[in-house]
């Protein structure tokens, strides 16, 4: 399944926490995303997390979620649903 196929899915509850953040982030629920993965101590959900912030527009937030992550912030020319598909296809692959 691609992110494209997850995102049109009715439900997300068959999926890990980070991967439903990213689907109710993609429906303009940040609030429940961000509860999905703020206490999720992975790097998974650190990465995802570090998204919503940047997302928020919490550059300074981000960028610890994303060394929690063990990840480098994107680059500034990546667009926020650029790298939303990104996550959301590399969580898929795993």
């Amino acid at each position: 399944m691609s992110f494209v196929e997850f995102l049109a899915a009715a439900s997300p509850s068959a999926a890990a926490a980070p991967l439903q953040a990213l689907w109710h982030e993609a429906r303009g629920d940040w609030e429940r995303a961000h509860r999905l993965v703020q206490d999720d101590a992975g790097r998974t959900a650190a990465w995802v997390h570090a998204y919503l912030h940047r997302r928020e527009g919490d550059e300074a937030n981000a960028r610890y979620w994303y060394a929690r992550a063990g990840r480098p912030p994107p680059a500034k020319t990546i667009t926020l649903d650029a790298e939303r598909t990104a996550i959301g296809e590399a969580l898929l692959a795993e």
